[in-house]
């Protein structure tokens, strides 16, 4: 569930609009552009020089984005140039789809992201835990709404950019007692 009356999109196999949806959030490159247009429209060049990616692969990918309803385009604008430029917003949908089979895509994303911060502007945790079925739910429900809440808010005006990832995972750590 998503903020308050707003279902969670379960995509499903089998339907053509699911496996389109399926295949947009399958590519990092389109999970970091929809990441880069969260707070501020961008356009096709400007996500290519950011990425360091071809132009023309840059607008397949912004297309797919646009086709799936992830991005949507903004007014036009006039470039540096004189050239016409069209900038792209993310929607927020990519928030509440589901992504069956899609957590190697997250983490090979999130890799890519931190590759240049330095290592000392990470705040990783890593805890283990030891759930009841019931609690593990309970947890898993207490952090999304937690993370949603602050997503439902809005950017705060001069505030700074930030990036979270978590992970709840079966701990290959069996008990000792066994």
């Amino acid at each position: 569930m998503g903020a308050e009356g707003e279902e969670r999109i379960e995509l499903h196999r089998g339907d053509p609009e699911a496996e389109a949806r399926m295949r947009a959030l399958s590519s990092p490159l389109r999970l970091r552009v929809l990441r880069l247009c969260a707070f501020e429209s961008r356009t096709n060049k400007e996500l290519a020089e950011l990425l360091d990616v071809n132009p023309g692969t840059m607008l397949h990918h912004v297309r797919t984005l646009v086709q799936t309803g992830y991005l949507a385009a903004e007014a036009e604008r006039t470039g540096a140039q004189g050239a016409r430029e069209v900038p792209y917003r993310a929607t927020g949908l990519s928030w509440r789809t589901s992504m069956p089979g899609g957590s190697a895509v997250l983490i090979e994303t999130f890799l890519q992201q931190i590759q240049s911060v330095d290592p000392d502007d990470l705040d990783a945790t890593w805890l283990g835990l030891k759930l009841t079925p019931e609690h593990r739910e309970e947890f898993q429900q207490r952090l999304y709404d937690l993370v949603n809440e602050f997503k439902e808010r809005g950017p705060d005006p001069g505030g700074d950019t930030y990036s979270f990832f978590s992970t709840l995972h079966p701990d290959e750590n069996p008990s000792a007692d066994r």
